[in-house]
């Protein structure tokens, strides 16, 4: 039986984690970490899980946690696990980190987006960045994973096999993104208030959103090159879900533009392997609601003839594959165990 820790089991994607692992054969929470909630019962807070959890909130003691558990969930804001992680704590048990610490490879980019300090940039080379689909070999037996971000899972997975095929020019990628509001987080913040969202489509980060370079080094390593694209996201008022909808120019191979048969096979080669990534049919426009409360990614694609540019969608639920879905799959891996333990459910159909 694996032994979990959470840090920031409070928050959404925290709260999520413990959703899932609720049911997870081979795992057990023995501490829900959370600082505002200290000595507080877990089902207080999240009374879906009245009767199920009995156990109270302890702190965010990461170094006398790390000696208890085989793994550690960190669910936590951005600069946290960077300022608190030593070899000690790697010694002694994996840690996960849902935050975007550990995420981008060169600390000055890092510094330059998300505007703080790291603390601990030796161990930024060491982190595998935790796209399942995409890194799983390199998680195996990985003390640090990196997990990816909501936006930038989605981003990442419905452009991946095209731009890893050289079917699309990279430069060319424009990223519009929509997501609910649980993508900012539980904390109390005005734009997010009901009032200010309800009935309200807006856009924000406007060529300034910190998951912009993630995107692009991601998909940077899938065709060799560094690539500079545009990233918008919007808010939506729904709960949760993000919706991307990508568009790049084809390339153009002795003379002639790929066809649908040919895009439909690079989606198809990368991901009919793949539980967790479904491919729909051509012209097939995911919907939020069908990926809700599942680690499943819906992504498709049609080509704009007139344009010479193919348009890709994709789908997923941004606390689930884009945070602790994705950080249950990771832990699966990086124990030897099924990836879909724990996490082979049905979407939850409204």
């Amino acid at each position: 039986m694996i032994k979990v820790g959470i840090i920031g089991a409070t928050g959404y994607a925290g709260a999520e984690i413990v959703r899932l692992l609720y049911s997870h054969p081979q795992a057990e929470i023995i501490w829900y970490g959370s600082r505002s909630y200290v000595d507080e019962r877990f089902a207080s807070i999240y009374k879906n899980m009245f009767t199920l959890v009995e156990d109270k909130c302890l702190d965010d003691n990461i170094v006398e946690l790390s000696k208890q558990v085989d793994v550690i969930f960190t669910a936590t804001p951005q600069g946290y696990l960077a300022g608190v992680l030593t070899e000690e704590i790697l010694n002694n048990c994996k840690v996960i980190d849902l935050s975007a610490d550990y995420r981008i490879k060169d600390v000055a980019v890092y510094e330059k987006w998300y505007g703080i300090e790291h603390k601990s940039p030796q161990f930024i080379e060491e982190a595998v960045y935790g796209l399942c689909e995409v890194n799983r070999d390199k998680e195996k037996g990985a003390r640090l994973i990196a997990n990816p971000g909501c936006y930038t899972t989605c981003s990442i997975l419905t452009a991946y096999p095209l731009v890893k095929a050289g079917l699309i020019a990279p430069s060319t990628l424009i990223v519009d993104a929509k997501s609910g509001t649980s993508g900012a987080g539980r904390g109390a913040k005005l734009p997010n208030l009901y009032c200010e969202v309800n009935e309200s489509i807006k856009a924000y980060g406007v060529t300034s959103h910190r998951h912009t370079p993630e995107i692009e080094e991601q998909l940077g390593y899938a065709c060799g090159k560094e690539i500079m694209i545009n990233f918008t996201p919007h808010l939506v008022p729904m709960n949760r879900g993000i919706l991307v909808t990508e568009y790049a120019s084809l390339v153009e191979k002795d003379g002639k533009l790929p066809t649908k048969e040919e895009v439909m096979k690079a989606y198809h080669d990368m991901y009919d392997d793949e539980f967790f990534v479904r491919v729909l049919n051509y012209g097939e426009c995911p919907e939020t609601k069908w990926v809700e409360g599942s680690n499943f990614v819906d992504v498709s694609c049609m080509i704009d003839e007139r344009t010479g540019r193919v348009v890709m969608m994709g789908a997923l639920d941004n606390l689930v594959k884009g945070a602790a879905g994705q950080a249950v799959q990771n832990m699966n891996i990086i124990f030897g165990l099924d990836e879909k333990m724990g996490l082979d459910f049905a979407p939850m159909f409204p």
